[in-house]
């Protein structure tokens, strides 16, 4: 594998797993195309609201349509061998059995990201670089935390389109591949008032 430069420590994603079981609690620990990237954990609360607030309403939402899909939030990795990466997605929903006890998956069909300051870099260059080579995933979708305003990259058959910009609480978030539609008021509710 090679490493981006000298500044970083970079690893496999079977050393990752191994390099896991030392992670102190206060620390939020990434694989990015075999780049390690180390975090203190917690973020501000309106990261957590909006992450929290589109998980929920998906969650409804599949649940309702009795859809085979499972929505994590903030706490589950993705992982790919081929790109030697093991992220946490804020939002990330996957469609199909998952095996009692499973810890990951590695074919989601929605990742979302709200982005601040210090993530903003990372998730819009080094990992969509990253999830737009995985075959299963249909939406990329990336939302600002202090306004209201969601991007979103649309996979149909084989070619990426986007973004699509959305505005104000009373747009919505539509995701045909899951059939779901959010409103950004939802998204943003108790973080952004009219």
């Amino acid at each position: 594998m090679d490493c981006p430069s000298s500044h970083y420590e970079c690893m496999s994603l079977d050393d990752f797993e191994e390099f896991l079981a030392d992670k102190p609690n206060d620390q939020h620990w990434e694989l990015i195309g075999g780049r390690l990237a180390r975090m203190l954990a917690g973020s501000r609360w309106e990261h957590h609201y909006i992450a929290q607030n589109l998980g929920a309403s998906l969650r409804e939402q599949l649940r309702q349509a009795r859809a085979p899909c499972k929505v994590f939030v903030e706490s589950f990795f993705l992982k790919d061998k081929a790109t030697e990466s093991a992220t946490l997605p804020d939002v990330m929903v996957y469609c199909g059995p998952l095996p009692s006890g499973a810890t990951f998956v590695s074919n989601p069909i929605v990742v979302a990201q709200v982005l601040s300051p210090g993530n903003e870099a990372r998730d819009r260059m080094e990992k969509w670089n990253l999830y737009q080579r995985m075959p299963s995933l249909r939406h990329f979708v990336l939302i600002a935390r202090d306004r209201p305003r969601i991007e979103v990259f649309d996979r149909f058959k084989a070619k990426w389109s986007g973004p699509r910009i959305l505005e104000g609480l009373n747009a919505f978030l539509e995701l045909p591949a899951i059939d779901t539609a959010v409103s950004l008021r939802e998204i943003y509710r108790d973080v952004i008032s009219a």
